[in-house]
């Protein structure tokens, strides 16, 4: 691939596109001259939108796949061909190598696939001021550029620790070294790039750590579809009386994954709204799949819905501050907490963070837990009586999602009722911001919407009652399932 390719040509030759963040894809298809192009494309955009000067540094980072070594080795051939200097963060969070970059005035980008299969991997751009948005992904799409014959392996200069000793520094100086004391926590550690990290800064903090399934293998452990294997992994070590929760993330760890006492994993979604009330946040702005719980707990001036992905949740958080409101945060269904105006408590202050970070809300759920006596599972039962689940049909095209969901709109509320007017009623309000989401006059939801990552069908929903709202799911996957 030595001729000048548009990378909106190369995503369709490839495969490889941008999802709801970032550039994801199959491993076979993310060779080195891919991502060697998606790299250059994006810096040629930075260097003409967004005041990329030449030797700037730009700071690379990766999850654990097996895939991540050598997509971050091409990744570093195109910042040194573009005239730049790549810094190796090594194998560290999302949220530690965007901070990094942050503060440094640096783009960065984290080679991850997140919690999807290791079979898929991806890339996570970031400009100095945070990630890119959906304004940028158009500048990268439109790029034109050249990948040489043959592409350094060896661009990639030797790890540089101060991105995650920053990352680690940040929570200890704003939690302070007592925080956690007497708590006993596990952490499932899986194949999460931050399973050492998370022992050590809740340790950090004062807490008993327990170290728990630690995995060789690379596991998707995914915090919005919770896979039956975890669930009964949670209720297992559970049985040992003494933890007073298990903490975990998805493979980047910019996602939480949060189990009380009890061994229940908290909901993404529930947990948004507690960790936005622990730490005094006035306006959120979260996808429209998240808990209508958000609305009615009654404890936020000013809620912005958008459409799923972090960069629409960043723009709902930039308009709210233009708005001139005050205590700004996002999060998304999966938990994923983003932070974009600073936090002060006790003459500390943490600064913002507008990306999604995994440490935050299991920090902040947990120091609060500790604050008030209370068990962990004391916080979601003070919230209203609103439950949700997901789950996804695997291999599912994109494009058959789609042709599904056009079909249902086209028929209205009489073909959306035929389908699931059994199961919860008649339809009150249509909600077609991202995807297809019905609300029904019981106050159900049953919303529908192609995965953003993978090939994918999911379906979100929420009832009055979790056993309502597992059982709702169910039953929507299975009529999704007869659909021809």
């Amino acid at each position: 691939m030595s001729d000048e390719i548009q990378i909106a040509d190369l995503m369709a030759r490839s495969g490889v596109g941008f999802g709801t963040s970032g550039a994801r894809g199959r491993v076979a298809d993310m060779g080195a001259p891919v991502c060697y192009a998606y790299t250059l494309a994006f810096l040629q955009h930075l260097s003409e939108h967004h005041g990329l000067q030449p030797g700037s540094a730009v700071a690379l980072a990766g999850d654990l796949r097996p895939s991540t070594p050598a997509i971050m080795a091409a990744c570093a051939a195109a910042v040194v061909d573009a005239g730049h200097r790549p810094l190796n963060g090594g194998f560290i969070p999302s949220p530690a190598i965007a901070l990094h970059g942050l503060e440094r005035g640096i783009p960065s980008l984290m080679v991850t696939g997140s919690h999807i299969p290791d079979d898929r991997n991806g890339i996570k751009f970031n400009t100095a001021a945070g990630e890119i948005l959906k304004a940028d992904e158009e500048g990268i799409r439109a790029q034109m550029v050249v990948v040489p014959e043959r592409i350094s392996d060896n661009a990639l200069p030797p790890v540089d620790p101060e991105p995650l000793a920053r990352y680690l520094q940040r929570y200890l100086d704003f939690f302070g070294a007592t925080a956690l004391a007497g708590m006993r926590v596990a952490v499932y550690e899986h194949s999460g790039v931050a399973r050492d990290l998370l022992g050590e800064v809740l340790a950090g903090l004062g807490a008993e750590v327990i170290r728990l399934g630690r995995s060789d293998i690379f596991m998707p452990v995914d915090t919005e579809a919770i896979r039956p294997e975890d669930v009964e992994l949670a209720r297992a070590w559970a049985a040992d009386p003494g933890f007073n929760a298990i903490v975990s993330t998805d493979g980047d760890a910019d996602r939480p994954l949060i189990g009380t006492e009890r061994g229940e994993w908290l909901r993404g979604d529930v947990v948004g709204v507690l960790c936005a009330d622990a730490l005094g946040i006035q306006a959120l702005a979260t996808p429209v799949s998240s808990n209508t719980v958000v609305e009615a707990c009654g404890r936020f001036a000013a809620v912005t819905r958008t459409r799923i992905g972090s960069p629409y949740v960043i723009a709902g958080m930039q308009a709210l501050q233009a708005a001139g409101q005050p205590g700004v945060a996002g999060y998304e269904a999966n938990g994923g907490f983003l932070l974009a105006t600073p936090i002060e408590r006790e003459g500390r202050v943490l600064t913002p963070l507008p990306t999604r970070d995994a440490l935050l809300p299991i920090l902040a759920l947990l120091t609060r837990a500790r604050k008030e006596g209370v068990p962990l599972s004391a916080l979601p039962a003070r919230l209203p009586p609103r439950f949700t689940a997901s789950d996804r049909l695997k291999d599912f095209p994109t494009e058959q999602s789609r042709a599904l969901l056009e079909r249902l709109q086209a028929g209205g509320a009489p073909a959306m009722e035929a389908l699931f007017g059994d199961l919860c009623g008649t339809i009150q309000d249509i909600d077609t911001t991202d995807g297809l989401r019905l609300r029904f006059e019981n106050d159900e939801i049953v919303h529908l919407r192609p995965s953003g990552n993978a090939p994918e069908f999911r379906c979100y929903n929420e009832a009055a009652s979790e056993a309502r709202a597992g059982e709702l799911n169910r039953a929507c996957l299975q009529i999704l399932k007869g659909i021809p």
